[in-house]
């Protein structure tokens, strides 16, 4: 049997209280090479930081800063 480590939200080990859509480099470690929406088991953000990642990722394809779909 194969344990594994729990992993650590990124917003709350560097402090970030803010997710800012304009920070595309940053919301891309949050999405599929696929341009979808990673979940937290996967990326181990927390249920409030996980949310506001949501919240700005659909802001930046809004805007266009990221896309909707990956070809």
């Amino acid at each position: 049997m194969q344990t594994t480590a729990k992993k650590v939200c990124y917003f709350c080990s560097n402090k970030i209280n803010y997710v800012d859509y304009k920070d595309s480099q940053t919301l891309r470690r949050f999405m599929s090479p696929h341009a979808k929406i990673l979940s937290h088991a996967r990326t181990g953000t927390c249920p409030k930081h996980q949310r506001m990642v949501t919240i700005a990722l659909k802001r930046a394809r809004h805007m266009a800063l990221l896309p909707f779909v990956a070809s």
